[in-house]
């Protein structure tokens, strides 16, 4: 028997979660009229063509008992 699985939106990242995308971490800076920009070590800002992609891998609530903001 199969088990039907409701569909949730995806979790779409805020200002100051770390995401994982392109095989390495990037903070999110900014949301500007719908767009997701983030920012890796080195790296200037870019925006994100498709935010449902990112995977949050600790928000920033986590980062700040982290001490890591």
């Amino acid at each position: 028997m199969s088990a039907a699985v409701e569909s949730q939106p995806p979790h779409l990242p805020e200002v100051g979660d770390e995401v994982a995308h392109g095989g390495g971490v990037a903070i999110v800076t900014d949301i500007r009229q719908g767009t997701v920009y983030l920012r890796s070590y080195g790296l200037r800002e870019w925006p994100v063509e498709d935010p449902t992609a990112l995977k949050v891998t600790r928000t920033r609530a986590e980062r700040g008992e982290a001490d890591d903001l």
